[in-house]
């Protein structure tokens, strides 16, 4: 009669089985997360809700990079085929961001039918309105490489405060917004052009909390000589070192990424082995692609979690009927006190707090009577999801890892990488004039000119070095000739 008292506890004792890891997130989102993030405004705070197609949807490879650093060029690279909208040049270009995706026919669907496709995991992009998506489209075609991931192509980053204002919609909020869906984010810079802008270093800065999914690559490495190539390579980590915080080196791959040959091919193997090394980086997504959508959503749940204890202690504080306004002014100015409260309280890392003058700016736009109090159940459906049902969904990761472990991105220019540096286009890029030039010619000693020697031994000597000049020039000349000429 009374046995529903106990159906939570025993739906903690035993966790809900799933068929694959993807069902697995649909259902624990749905179900124990989603519903916090509504109760305390999360998605008006940070993130908007996930939908189904952010859960099915292939791995996303985001390219971000100055103007003309060769990010069109590197798809191109990637697929070797062009795709519709493409346009390279040295001049700023590509003013869309570029969604290349596989499908059955070749063509562009533009940004406003885009975002109300349900299959497509960009419906969210409609909150940025018409400017951006004016400049957003996605470019569709049969290719082998696009069966496995997709690759968003970015407009370069401009410096100066007129490009950034032209824009219309905010740049690093929309890089942001694929930051935290895509699989890797590569920075891409030019030998020629290290220095980071303002508008690029504020990218860099939007994409703190994904610094897992970061790549760097400096491309057009083989326009510089090598002591040159040295000093660019140390100039960049120290202009990273700058905005990106972080004790660990950002792993940086060094090459040429465009199906032309190389300019310098002083440094071919160094670039054969990181363009493998970025190869096998890039098919890995796929077998990964599970893990990181649970790492994805672990992360998302822990800000809730930190979210949901700021909004209820915001409204614990508020008085129920006079100095409002005041109050309000006297809490977002002491935000960062009630931070420290909040970790004391409930031994949350620091790491895991929004950005404190970002909230704090948020804060001014919303009503703080309208917020919610600590509602234990909803926290307590967080727990378990982070506790129980998230450790069986790893043991299924590891078993879907093991039912596919050739699960990599095929085609295009990762056609042989597996078995060996660039099988596949060879001749091409870092591949040109891999074999050796080994010299036959031997060299012609310079013999002097006496003018104390006899007439008949100066004859001699010049007709010896009349032979070995022949010979450089691959012009063979009978013995029994020269002795005739003698």
């Amino acid at each position: 009669m009374f046995s529903w008292l106990g159906t939570d506890d025993r739906r903690k004792r035993d966790p809900e089985v799933f068929q694959t890891v993807t069902d697995g997130l649909k259902t624990l989102y749905k179900a124990k997360l989603l519903p916090l993030e509504e109760h305390y405004k999360f998605h008006e705070f940070h993130s908007p809700a996930l939908e189904d197609a952010d859960f099915d949807n292939k791995p996303m490879i985001l390219l971000v990079g100055q103007y003309s650093t060769g990010k069109t060029s590197f798809i191109r690279y990637l697929l070797e085929q062009d795709f519709p909208g493409m346009r390279i040049g040295p001049e700023p270009t590509t003013d869309s961001f570029i969604a290349v995706m596989h499908g059955d026919l070749e063509g562009l669907i533009p940004g406003n039918a885009l975002v109300v496709d349900p299959k497509k995991p960009f419906r969210k992009l409609n909150a940025f309105g018409n400017a951006f998506l004016n400049r957003f489209v996605c470019a569709q075609l049969p290719n082998p490489v696009l069966e496995s991931i997709s690759v968003i192509d970015t407009p370069g980053i401009l410096s100066g405060e007129k490009q950034r204002i032209s824009r219309g919609y905010d740049f690093a909020a929309v890089l942001e917004w694929f930051a935290e869906r895509v699989d890797r984010i590569i920075l891409l810079f030019d030998a020629h052009k290290l220095d980071i802008s303002d508008e690029f270093s504020e990218v860099i800065k939007a994409l703190k909390n994904h610094e897992d999914k970061i790549r760097v690559v400096l491309n057009k490495a083989d326009q510089i000589e090598t002591q040159q190539l040295m000093r660019v390579y140390g100039a960049l980590m120290w202009s990273l070192g700058k905005i990106v915080n972080t004790p660990e080196v950002i792993r940086v791959y060094i090459g040429s990424f465009w199906s032309h040959p190389l300019l310098i091919s002083d440094n071919r193997k160094l670039f054969e082995a990181e363009e493998q090394d970025l190869f096998k980086d890039i098919q890995s997504l796929p077998r990964n692609a599970a893990l990181r959508k649970l790492n994805d959503l672990i992360k998302r749940a822990r800000l809730a979690k930190v979210h949901a204890h700021i909004i209820s202690s915001l409204k614990k504080e508020m008085p129920t009927v006079f100095g409002k306004e005041n109050k309000k002014k006297e809490l977002i100015n002491s935000l960062g006190e009630i931070y420290s409260r909040i970790e004391r309280e409930h031994q949350i890392s620091p790491g895991d707090f929004p950005n404190l003058k970002k909230m704090q700016e948020q804060l001014q736009a919303h009503d703080f009577m309208k917020f919610q109090p600590m509602k234990m159940k909803l926290m307590d459906n967080a727990d378990d999801m982070l506790t129980n049902d998230i450790a069986q969904l790893m043991v299924l990761v590891r078993q879907e890892e093991t039912q596919r472990p050739n699960q990599v991105v095929k085609g295009g220019a990762f056609e042989g990488t597996m078995n060996g540096p660039f099988g596949h286009g060879y001749g091409e890029g870092a591949g040109h004039q891999r074999k050796e030039l080994i010299s036959i010619t031997p060299e012609v000693p310079h013999i002097p000119r006496l003018h104390h020697i006899p007439q008949e031994e100066q004859l001699c000597r010049t007709a010896a070095s009349n032979s070995l000049a022949a010979l450089r020039g691959k012009t063979i000349t009978r013995a029994a000739n020269t002795r005739g000429q003698e």
